[in-house]
């Protein structure tokens, strides 16, 4: 079966139908996604529509948890902050109470989906060292996983020891060994910040055993617009050109 595995989506519409007429294309079977549906962009509703639609196995993420609960946000920056704010009035009663439903992790037949970490998924930590994706693999009791979170594509193997697999444009697909343990970063339909604006998603091939990181080119300038109109911080607009 082929998964397309979706992260960061941030309500990014013109980036998530770019990225399923590009999976639509590689012939998947099946739809995933990390968390994280909503904030920073215009288009909540319609991309939670969309998504929807396809019917995802879907996990929760910190944007999701807190654009659904009044509660302080002292941690977040102040653009993804206010960003947060806009998207509480902004979401469907059938919205929130999708966002509410959705878990922090998932076991499926082939793989384990989680936003941030399996060290403690209510924290929202960011998998960004090598300390962090050890704290991860202790907890990760399937072969492979997939997270989302920080933006970045990225992949780790554990076997003996953790080692982080060389996964760019430029080698995009690897294969997976049997008997190591494997953790993905899919990187970000709708922000990406690893400096590549073109949207990111991961297909993994579960009878093949392959991993591919596909990049989407999408109509940015429109989101920017949406993004301006909506009155949103100006700084979600801007880092979208440079995918920072």
């Amino acid at each position: 079966m082929k998964y397309a595995i979706l992260g960061d989506i941030h309500a990014n519409l013109e980036a998530l139908k770019a990225v399923i007429h590009d999976a639509t294309q590689q012939q998947v079977d099946r739809y995933a996604c990390t968390g994280d549906l909503v904030g920073y962009n215009a288009d909540p509703h319609a991309c939670l529509r969309l998504l929807r639609n396809k019917n995802p196995i879907v996990v929760q993420g910190n944007h999701d948890y807190y654009a659904t609960h009044d509660l302080a946000m002292d941690l977040f920056a102040s653009s993804a902050r206010k960003s947060i704010l806009w998207t509480r009035k902004h979401l469907s009663i059938s919205d929130r109470k999708y966002l509410k439903s959705l878990p922090l992790l998932a076991d499926t037949e082939h793989f384990t989906l989680v936003h941030s970490s399996l060290f403690d998924p209510s924290c929202w930590e960011y998998v960004s060292s090598i300390l962090a994706v050890h704290n991860h693999f202790l907890n990760q009791f399937t072969p492979l996983c997939f997270i989302g979170h920080t933006h970045i594509p990225a992949a780790f193997l554990n076997h003996e020891t953790i080692q982080k697999i060389s996964f760019s444009t430029d080698q995009p697909s690897f294969q997976l060994q049997p008997k190591v343990q494997y953790l993905i970063n899919v990187g970000s339909v709708g922000q990406p910040r690893d400096k590549n604006p073109q949207a990111a998603y991961v297909i993994y091939d579960s009878s093949a055993q392959t991993i591919c990181l596909r990049r989407v080119e999408y109509d940015l300038a429109t989101t920017q617009k949406k993004i301006r109109s909506a009155g949103l911080p100006f700084q979600n607009a801007l880092r979208l050109s440079t995918g920072k």
